[in-house]
């Protein structure tokens, strides 16, 4: 089973409590795809970089994870994007972009473009977020909206997940215009109360799984809970409690999303990848930074059966 993660990859800053700061790489999409990639997953990555060392270090540490860098567009003379995280005692984080000049920003709009959308057809998921939605203007958009039906069409599943960032919809209405068309595009979608709500501040989780097509939903709860609804019949799972120190919650939903996506696509039902999707995050949030260590990858045996 193939898998194409569409997206950005930016530098990622984290400011150390002596103030210093570290470097190392991340962006949600991206994050999935390495999760993805150590759970055994055949997993390319789509986007752009520029043609710097940086992005040079990049393909080398993706490629050194198990991701496919065949669909990565070098674009001369740009760079990638660059954010800062800070996290509190609790570990909630904060972000800091530097990225509205990024390759990345181009990439429906390359000679290449057309080439790489025919080529989505090839796989058997695509997986992508509402920040790989909001990395392009309307007609990028709509460009790669068109794409994911055309590749449905063929028989290509289609993952949405509701990665909300409020700085990249500074237009509410047309937000919840695109992710409408984004829900009619897809099989699965991956969602958040804490995503949706920002969008619908007055409904309950109830209305919020209304909002989306009959389908496959998993709605990621406030409290450490989901609810999984497939053709109308929903389930609440509850997630196992975290017994160590929770420092960083970055990459929770992208790790949950790349274990609950790695057990599907491996015949799990529904309720028992979400059950992956929670052990799976509730190790990510006991380590700092969006990519754990893979010593410290939990066991997933018995997670997705």
């Amino acid at each position: 089973m193939r898998i194409a993660s569409i997206g950005e990859c930016m530098i990622e800053l984290r400011q150390m409590p002596d103030g210093q700061l570290t470097r190392s790489f991340g962006g949600d999409t991206l994050n999935t795809a390495v999760y993805l990639a150590r759970l055994g997953a055949d997993v390319d990555y789509v986007t752009a970089l520029g043609d710097d060392p940086l992005s040079d270090e990049m393909i080398a540490g993706w490629q050194d994870e198990g991701i496919g860098t065949a669909q990565v567009l070098r674009l001369k003379g740009k760079l990638p994007g660059l954010y800062m995280i800070e996290t509190n005692a609790a570990g909630e984080r904060r972000f800091y972009h530097w990225r509205d000049a990024s390759a990345v920003r181009g990439l429906m709009s390359l000679p290449e473009t057309e080439a790489l959308l025919a080529s989505l057809a090839s796989y058997d998921l695509i997986y992508l977020s509402a920040i790989t939605l909001s990395l392009f203007d309307v007609v990028g958009r709509q460009r790669l909206i068109a794409a994911l039906h055309a590749s449905r069409a063929s028989g290509v599943g289609i993952a949405f997940d509701t990665n909300f960032r409020a700085r990249g919809w500074p237009d509410l209405d047309l937000a919840r215009k695109t992710f409408a068309q984004a829900f009619a595009a897809s099989d699965i979608v991956l969602a958040s109360v804490e995503d949706l709500s920002a969008l619908y501040p007055d409904d309950e989780e109830n209305a919020l799984l209304d909002r989306i097509e009959p389908g496959e939903i998993v709605l990621k709860l406030a409290t450490p809970a989901s609810i999984v609804r497939v053709e109308g019949e929903a389930t609440r799972v509850e997630a196992k409690p975290v017994t160590d120190t929770v420092v960083d919650t970055t990459a929770a939903g992208d790790s949950f999303a790349a274990a609950y996506l790695h057990a599907r696509l491996n015949g799990s039902e529904p309720v028992v990848a979400a059950k992956a999707g929670h052990h799976l995050a509730g190790t990510v949030v006991c380590h700092p930074g969006a990519i754990i260590p893979r010593a410290t990858m939990p066991d997933m045996g018995g997670q997705t059966s």
